[in-house]
């Protein structure tokens, strides 16, 4: 081992200590998908995290694979505030893309790597509960659905034997109709209901940016007032606006800390967790909350 990788360890080590035993909920957006390589090494580094003791869950997205199989079946879909308007048709090709091959292509690649993965979705055990998302400014947004409670036992009986649960966002309301859950959103649920120590949001972005055009504008911290003056000066693009209102959520539901790192910079997400520098961006209720080490 080299001086520079010794000392980079040391320093890691009082993270390790603080975060054994506790619960990381992993959101992991569609576009990480795309490429294996770019899978392989995200779950490698997730892996890493659950061999050292961290209670880890992933929850994924498909928001790319289901625009392309739309495309092919000639399903209409539009976006409005980030948020996607889900008809009968495009309910159906979001079961195939997020129960179907998203999760597989990630179950697969758990099992390339050697981890217990067990897959998941809203539907399983009563775990999402949801509610038809009520009409707003005259528009329906069809069979999309908000949370309305979280039932984590599967959940926590899944690490309490060591598996890694992979959850999709698909659910369904009290009467069993599917309802498409945006996969921030379900993520920020489950973390909130598992009294996660952090929610961690994997993005293309390498963080949240001052400029979306700058991938090197890179906030590096931030609190909810910031957050939300972000949101108001329209620094967000319409993706940004469910994950900023996970972010908000997540943090008065009692989860410690939020982050926002991207999956194209090699080991990203353990130097966003085990170094005082990150690499991404770490949001947190209010300022006063940062840590000496966590100042930027």
């Amino acid at each position: 081992m080299n001086t520079q990788s010794f000392l980079g360890l040391r320093k890691a080590v009082p993270y390790l200590q603080l975060y054994r035993g506790q619960t990381f909920v992993i959101k992991l957006g569609g576009e990480v998908l795309r490429r294996h390589d770019d899978l392989v090494a995200v779950l490698e580094q997730i892996g890493v995290l659950h061999q050292l003791g961290i209670k880890t869950v992933i929850v994924h997205g498909g928001g790319p694979q289901a625009n392309e199989l739309a495309a092919r079946m000639g399903v209409k879909f539009e976006f409005v505030e980030g948020r996607r308007v889900t008809n009968e048709e495009m309910i159906q090709v979001l079961t195939y893309t997020l129960n179907g091959e998203a999760q597989a292509t990630m179950l697969s690649a758990c099992r390339e790597l050697g981890h217990q993965a067990v897959g998941l979705s809203g539907l399983d055990a009563g775990l999402i509960i949801a509610e038809k998302r009520k009409p707003k400014n005259g528009l329906d947004y069809g069979q999309v659905g908000d949370v309305v409670t979280v039932n984590p036992g599967v959940i926590q009986h899944l690490l309490a034997d060591g598996y890694l649960p992979i959850v999709s966002p698909l659910s369904a309301d009290a009467k069993g109709g599917l309802l498409n859950i945006n996969a921030d959103s379900a993520a920020c649920a489950i973390a909130v209901a598992l009294g996660a120590t952090k929610l961690i949001l994997v993005t293309s972005a390498p963080g949240i940016l001052k400029d979306l055009n700058d991938p090197l504008s890179i906030i590096s911290q931030l609190d909810l007032k910031q957050l939300k003056a972000l949101e108001q000066e329209g620094t967000f693009d319409g993706g940004m606006l469910p994950k900023a209102a996970s972010i908000e959520s997540a943090l008065r539901g009692g989860v410690g800390r939020v982050h926002v790192v991207g999956f194209t910079n090699p080991d990203s997400l353990l130097l966003e967790v085990f170094t005082n520098e990150g690499c991404g961006t770490l949001i947190v209720r209010e300022e006063k909350e940062l840590l000496p080490s966590e100042h930027a």
